[in-house]
Order: C-alpha cells, then sequence, then structure tokens
C-alpha cells in the first residue's frame, strides 16, 4: 500500500499538494522524536532512567502525546440507507437533496462509485478498506453461517478505518445503524469486541441492527441502553443529528487542535418509511406519474447533468414489475403515496445531515473538514414486492398484503401506526437508468451509488467518472491525512487493505482507472468487473424466496460499459470469448478472497442450526429471567415461535393491585405479551398487527406472592398454525382461548423481550410502553419454557 501510495503522489503531481505530509512508515513529532505509526498503538520513546535523588533537581521528559499529522483535516462519513442511484438530484433523482448538493457544488460527484449491494456487506467493506467476505460478511449479520467469509464476525485482522484514526490522535464517533455485530453478540453479555466502541469509536449512540422503528427505535449509547422521552413527536433522524452537533462541538469547545472521525449513518431510508407528515405533504401528487415515466424523466435529467453519458438507454426492467399503466386506479393511488412517503423520507434525511454538517462550520473548521457523502449502502429496496406494505414484517413472515387493506390505511401511511415500505416497481425507477436493485451485485442498480466528496481548503468541483468502490474509501483517508497503513493493530498483524485510495482523481480528472478489478457477489448473485467489461448471472430476484436453478446451470451475460453505462446491451453471444475470461476472473478472485463457496440458502439462513451459525439458546428450552432484564433483541432471546410454550411467572402483587407489563416481546407490528391490567392477568398475541387474540381472567390477582403461568400448546403440522391458550392463576385454571395464527418467521428486528416493561411500540396498547407500561408490583421470577414436541407415536 506505501508502494501504492508513492505511486500515486509521482503520477499526479499536483495531489502533493493537497496533503499535510505523506503516507510514511514514520512520522516526527514537534519533539524531534521519529514514530512508526505502522505499529498501533504507537509507542512511545524510550527514556533514559533518572538517577537525580531529589525531584526537584530532576528534569522529566517531554510528555509523550499521540497526534495527528499537521493540518489533518476532519473527516465525515456520511451513509444513506437504502437509497439507489436515481433517487438524490445531484445525480437526477427526482429529490433535490440540498445538502448534498450544496456539497457537490463544491466538490467531487463520483458517477463510477459502487458498493456490495447489501447493508452489513457494505458497512463493514466500507470501514476495513477490504472486501465483504474478507472481513465475514458475505452476508447480512442475522443470517451469518459457519462458513469461513460468512461468519459475521469482522476479524482483528482488518482493523477499520475509525481504530486507525482513533490511535493517530483522531477523537471519532459514529451515529446512527451499525449492523456489523453477529446477532449472537447483543446481549448484555457480549462479546463486546464487535460493538461499535470496541470498533475504533470512542462514542456510539444508535442502533445495533439493520432497521429501527424511527418513532420508537431501541438505542444505545456506547453499550448502556437508551430511555426514550415521553415526547410523541420524538424521531430518532432529528434525535441522532442532535446528538451529533452535540459531540461535534463539546469536543472541539475541550480540543479544538484534534481532528475529529464523525461516522453518521441514518436508518433512513431503509423500511419502515417513517417521516413527519408535515415532509409528507410536500411531495403530494409528484409521482403520480408512475415508475415507468419516473425512469425516463430521470434519465433525461442525468444526461443534461452529464451524470451519465449521452446516447444512454434504459436497461429493461424485471419481467415481474408491471407496467404502470397495467394497474389499477386503486394500485395507482396506493403505490404513487408509497413514493411520497419515501421521497419525503429522503428529503428530511438530507435537512438534518446539513445540520450535522453545519456543526463544522460553527465551530469554524468547515474548510478543513473532508466528507464522504454516500448516497447508498445499495440500491433501492424492492423487498416490499409487487404492492409494498403496510408492516414490513409480514414479508419475513411470508403474509402477503392485499391492497384494500393498505388502502385504509393510506393516512397513516409513514406515521407511527405503520410500518411500511414501498413496491418494487419504485426501486427500479429510483434506480435508474439501470435494471434492477439491492440485494442484485449483478446489476449496477444494486451497486452503484451516487458518491461526493468535499474539501473545501483542497478540492475544486467537478464530476469523476473511474471505477470506485466502498473499498477504496479507507485508502483514500489515510492518503489525505498522512498516515500509512497499519502492519499491526492492537498486537494482531493485519490482512492488507484491498482497496486503491482514490486521491489520484482529486486533481486529475483525466486520470488512468487504478481499480480496474472487482468482484461482487451476494447469496449466488454475482459479477466481476475487469478492464471496462462486466459479466454478470442474476441467480434471484429480491422477492424470490428460491433460486432460479442451480449454481453450475447459471446463464451468463456479458457488457462493455465503456459503451453501455446502464447495462442495457448484453453483448455475450457477440463475444463469448471475452465473457469466458470473465467468468475465469471471478473465479480468480472468488478464490482470492474467500467467496467460495457459494451460498444461495434463504429461509435455512434464518434457522441458526441449519447453517451452524452460534445460538445464544441453542439447545435450551428454558430460560429464567427478572425485572430488570430488558432489551433482549430476538437473536438472543429463546426461539418461542412454531412451538408450544409455558411461562410462569413468579410475582408480588401490592395490597392495592397490579398494572403493567409482566412479560413481553416485540410490539404494535407482531409479538405478545402477559400482562396485568386495572389488577386482572391477561395474555395478548398481536399477529403483525393484523389480528389480536385476548386471553384475560375474570378476577384479580391476589395480594401478595402470586404465580402466574401461561401455556400454550402449539396445533403442529407446520410453522406459523395456531393452539389453544390457557391462562392459570396459583395453578387454577382461569382462561381459555383459541390463537388460530402465529407468526412464523420474526417478530422484529428491533422490538425486543422485557420484563417488567414493554420497551419500543405497544403489544398492547391500553398498556402501552416504555415508562407507562412499567409492571407496578414485583417480579422477582419469570421462567420461559418450550417444551420439546410430544414424541411420535408408533402405528398400531
Amino acid at each position: 500500500m506505501l508502494c501504492h501510495f508513492s505511486t500515486s503522489h509521482a503520477a499526479v503531481g499536483r495531489v502533493s499538494a493537497l496533503f499535510a505530509g505523506l503516507a510514511l512508515a514514520t512520522t516526527a513529532l514537534a519533539q524531534g522524536v521519529t514514530l512508526d505509526r505502522t505499529v498501533l498503538p504507537i509507542q512511545p520513546p524510550p527514556t533514559a532512567a533518572i538517577t537525580t535523588l531529589d525531584v526537584r533537581d530532576a528534569k522529566a521528559p517531554p510528555p509523550f502525546v499521540v497526534k495527528a499529522p499537521a493540518g489533518a483535516p476532519n473527516i465525515v462519513i456520511v451513509l444513506i440507507d437504502d437509497m439507489g442511484f436515481g433517487v438524490p438530484g445531484p445525480f437526477g433523482g427526482p429529490v433535490p437533496m440540498p445538502t448534498l448538493d450544496s456539497l457537490a457544488q463544491q466538490g467531487l460527484r463520483y458517477t463510477n462509485f459502487h458498493t456490495t449491494a447489501l447493508c452489513s456487506p457494505t458497512r463493514a467493506a466500507l470501514k476495513a478498506g477490504r472486501n465483504h467476505h474478507t472481513v465475514n460478511m458475505a452476508f447480512i449479520t442475522e443470517m451469518a453461517t459457519s462458513l469461513p467469509g460468512a461468519t459475521g464476525q469482522i476479524p482483528d485482522r482488518t482493523a477499520s478505518i475509525a481504530e486507525i484514526l482513533r490511535q493517530n490522535g483522531y477523537s471519532t464517533a459514529a451515529f446512527g445503524k451499525w449492523h456489523e455485530t453477529a446477532a449472537w453478540e447483543t446481549s448484555v453479555s457480549g462479546p463486546f469486541d464487535r460493538w461499535p466502541t470496541r470498533q475504533g469509536f470512542d462514542k456510539f449512540y444508535g442502533f445495533l441492527g439493520g432497521e429501527t422503528n424511527q418513532w420508537a427505535p431501541f438505542l444505545y449509547d456506547g453499550v448502556a441502553q437508551v430511555e426514550l422521552p415521553d415526547d410523541p413527536g420524538y424521531h430518532f433522524m432529528a434525535d441522532m443529528t442532535d446528538k451529533a452537533i452535540a459531540w461535534i462541538k463539546y469536543q472541539k469547545a475541550l480540543t479544538p487542535d484534534r481532528p475529529s472521525f464523525v461516522y453518521f449513518a441514518p436508518g433512513a431510508t431503509h423500511a419502515p418509511h417513517h417521516v413527519p407528515q408535515e415532509w409528507i405533504d410536500k411531495w403530494r401528487g409528484r409521482f403520480d406519474q408512475g415508475w415507468d415515466r419516473l425512469r425516463g424523466e430521470t434519465l433525461a435529467r442525468q444526461i443534461r447533468l452529464g451524470i451519465v453519458p449521452k446516447g444512454t438507454k434504459l436497461a429493461p426492467k424485471p419481467a415481474a414489475i408491471p407496467d404502470w399503466d397495467s394497474l389499477s386506479a386503486d394500485e395507482r393511488r396506493l403505490f404513487a403515496r408509497q413514493a411520497e412517503v419515501f421521497a419525503a423520507y429522503a428529503d428530511y434525511t438530507d435537512h438534518h445531515i446539513g445540520r450535522m454538517l453545519a456543526a463544522f462550520a460553527d465551530v469554524g473548521q468547515a474548510d478543513n473538514t473532508l466528507v464522504f457523502y454516500i448516497a447508498g449502502d445499495n440500491g433501492t429496496s424492492g423487498e416490499g414486492g409487487r404492492n409494498g406494505m403496510f408492516n414490513e414484517y409480514t414479508y419475513f413472515n411470508a403474509v402477503p398484503e392485499q391492497v384494500p387493506d393498505m388502502l385504509a390505511r393510506l393516512d397513516q401511511w409513514g406515521g407511527p401506526e405503520t410500518y411500511p415500505h414501498m413496491a418494487a416497481g419504485w426501486a427500479v425507477a429510483l434506480d435508474a437508468p439501470f435494471g434492477w436493485m439491492k440485494q442484485v451485485p449483478s446489476d449496477f442498480g444494486g451497486t452503484r451509488n451516487g458518491l461526493v466528496v468535499s474539501w473545501p481548503a483542497r478540492l475544486k468541483p467537478g464530476i469523476r467518472t473511474q471505477f470506485g468502490h466502498v473499498i477504496d474509501v479507507a485508502p483514500t483517508i489515510l492518503e489525505a491525512v498522512g498516515l500509512p497503513e497499519p502492519t499491526s493493530v492492537n498486537g494482531v498483524p493485519q490482512i492488507p487493505m484491498e482497496g486503491t485510495s482514490l486521491a489520484y482523481t482529486f486533481a486529475d480528472p483525466g486520470a488512468a482507472e487504478r481499480h480496474t478489478t472487482q468482484y461482487f457477489e451476494v447469496a449466488g448473485n454475482r459479477a466481476v468487473y475487469h478492464d471496462g467489461w462486466f459479466a454478470r448471472t442474476i441467480h434471484r430476484a429480491p422477492w424470490e424466496t428460491e433460486p432460479r436453478g442451480r449454481l453450475a446451470d447459471d446463464v451468463w451475460e456479458l457488457f462493455d460499459v465503456r459503451a453501455d453505462f446502464s447495462l442495457a446491451r448484453n453483448v455475450a453471444a457477440k463475444y463469448p470469448a471475452k465473457l469466458a475470461e470473465l467468468q475465469g476472473v471471478f473465479m480468480a478472485e472468488a478464490r482470492k478472497h474467500g467467496v467460495l463457496p457459494l451460498d444461495d440458502r434463504l429461509l435455512e439462513r434464518m434457522d441458526a442450526r441449519r447453517v451452524g451459525r452460534p445460538d445464544l439458546m441453542g439447545g435450551r428450552n428454558s430460560l429464567t429471567l427478572a425485572e430488570g432484564m430488558t432489551g433482549m433483541l430476538e437473536g438472543v432471546f429463546i426461539n418461542v415461535k412454531n412451538r408450544s410454550k409455558v411461562i410462569t411467572a413468579e410475582l408480588e402483587v401490592p395490597a392495592t393491585g397490579a398494572n403493567g407489563t409482566i412479560l413481553a416481546q416485540g410490539g404494535r407490528f407482531g409479538g405478545w405479551s402477559l400482562y396485568v391490567q386495572d389488577g386482572v392477568p391477561a395474555y395478548d398475541y398481536n399477529f403483525l398487527g393484523l389480528e389480536r387474540t385476548t386471553l384475560r381472567a375474570d378476577r384479580p390477582l391476589p395480594a401478595g406472592r402470586t404465580t402466574l403461568r401461561f401455556e400454550f400448546a402449539y396445533d403442529g403440522g407446520g410453522p406459523g398454525r395456531g393452539g389453544t391458550a390457557r391462562l392459570y392463576v396459583n395453578d387454577a385454571q382461569v382462561a381459555e382461548q383459541r390463537i388460530e395464527r402465529t407468526q412464523a418467521g420474526v417478530f422484529s428486528a428491533d422490538e425486543t423481550a422485557d420484563v417488567g416493561i414493554d420497551l419500543g411500540t405497544p403489544v398492547v396498547e391500553a398498556i402501552g410502553a416504555e415508562s407507562r407500561s412499567r409492571f407496578t408490583g414485583r417480579i422477582p421470577r419469570v421462567t420461559v419454557e418450550t417444551p420439546p414436541p410430544p414424541a411420535a407415536r408408533p402405528d398400531p
């Protein structure tokens, strides 16, 4: 990497003037001591033994303080979630995004920049400067396997850019979405090695999983759970921005000469699409033309802005996406509102990013702040399927939603009563001019994302067309700051970074491309870019639960991207030898970076036992808890889906009676709760917010020590079936009720299991959530058991 940096400066002489110091193996400190920055932490210089008897006569050595290179800029990485190339106005999309546009007017727009096509892989690769399989992130953390390259556990041998900067004199902070910690490592038991504060960040404020309810998120400040304010107007986007602004100003007030690194990763625009109503109102009627016309309008703007070459054609859209003109009036009305809410969400998010960046201007350091604004960690999501959904968890539980049911909730869309996603047709339109979307790394619609780099003190505005990838950002930062890539971090030898610094493009728009080969792979969808050619195969669409065939039988396509920006013309038949060459390049890269074996399993990955993923509850059929044990994400709680369960709660009921949650899992959009209302015990099963079943006793609990037991006898015969529920007080049955349907796949990505309170949104609206749901008695012990199914009887 050092040789690469040296070559970079020799090739582009003007670049050397951009940086305060070269990326050298050693850096001279002010006191004249030369330190080695390739080994982190940086070791203090040796000091001679002091032989003076009296401290008054002794001379102390100068204090050892690690400082960043002189003039090192503040670094900000903004990473938007699930925003495709065809969304932001500065790249020709329909959403203006004034903050991004302002940066673009004074900085560089990269129109050939790529991600991995999926959340966790992009995030881990971005901060490590290495491919996603190298950092064990072949898929999202919740669906990791036991295979190398896919374990979901970032290795110590791939230290993040945050850790490198922190150990070189930077203050570091991360705000928003993380999604890089293995699902079984997200409990109070840790280990915390892969939490943000052990991955290089002094400060973290945000959520660990892949998505969160923006109105009622489950948050951490460091490793401590955050209690949400009792504020009906609360929204996480505004909250995380306020926290980031406060941290920036506080850090600069105390240590103005210490540069800061801010990783600002909103949950937006990932589902659920939650945004205040006044922002939605701004967008009414602006998508009535439909997704087909929108694609054409976007392409025309992209050509006019110089984002895509003249003559670029729209790539064919997937056959599963209907023509807008073929839709019913009700469908068009529903789908147009979905797009309005999404656009409002993007607009609202960009507004708050502007607020955060303004903090650097407020402290007088905007000119020397290097910003990477990445408009998407992958393409726009098509996971909403044909019709979209008011509750995204219907998708994960294979329960299709119908247009009439969603229309009934149209006026609530985007508000706290919904957990919405949009129809996949919008994903194609908002990834224009490409044909595919998120989860499809074999198409630029899944991987091409707009990048703006701004550094007012150093960069002049312009457009850059050289190939780039998220693994290029970390090497770029090191070169800009003037730091070497470390060979050892915290005593662990490092795997060399695999990205290529983009700094060679900063001053030379015509510089020859240096990142000339890049593989792409997620769940069997795969491709390779090599010297201006792109070979790919589409193995499964995002809305398909099964692959289209055997991996060995996949049909490959070939594109000359030098003349075909949008991948509109498959030339495999014309150049079979070139296709074979690139297929060979893909296999070589796959072997080199730990991509093999290819894993196209989807539903199987949800079951830890089937794929060898560690499971905190693995092999257990009983979990004993007590009051105060809260915030258990689904990956660390005993699995109660598709089986019988028994909950036994030992309570201490006040003489005045009790009220509140005893044990709950999930929330408004799916879950269950054992609770007491006005002294009367009850159990609610909330099936995806569509059906609610209540089992309630006919009398209050007696005062004093009381045992409340809930039993559910699962019908069996497959996933998602019903069963019979019974409630007992001190071993006497007090209620019985059928529960006709249960959730087979997941309750929530961010709602938790909690004893004595219901965090997030309420399972039971009458009981409420957060402090309003707190149990007013005591819960010394509550046990959840999932008895194994009875052994099958032999045939007579």
